[in-house]
């Protein structure tokens, strides 16, 4: 969280805190990011929530709001305050 305030402070590219790669600008590169989905699966497995959340996102987007409420679930679980509202 800490690196976020930093980021957005001093008007730098934010950037994933496991892989510290810049980050997506546009949606449209976020979908096509090849290696971002990757990322996320090895993000995922380590039990992070911002990954878990962002999944649900996803699975909510397609049209899977079942999947997306247990991922949802599940961040919120781990201290994710987006989860917790979308859950709400």
């Amino acid at each position: 969280y800490a690196n976020q305030i930093r980021e957005l402070e001093g008007s730098l590219q934010q950037k994933c805190p496991f892989c510290r790669h810049p980050a997506p600008v546009s949606e449209e590169e976020f979908e096509r990011n090849i290696e971002f989905e990757r990322n996320i699966m090895n993000r995922m497995e380590a039990n992070d929530p911002e990954a878990i959340y962002c999944v649900g996102k996803m699975r909510y987007r397609d049209g899977d709001y079942e999947g997306a409420f247990e991922y949802y679930k599940k961040a919120a679980g781990l201290g994710h305050v987006a989860a917790h509202f979308d859950l709400s």
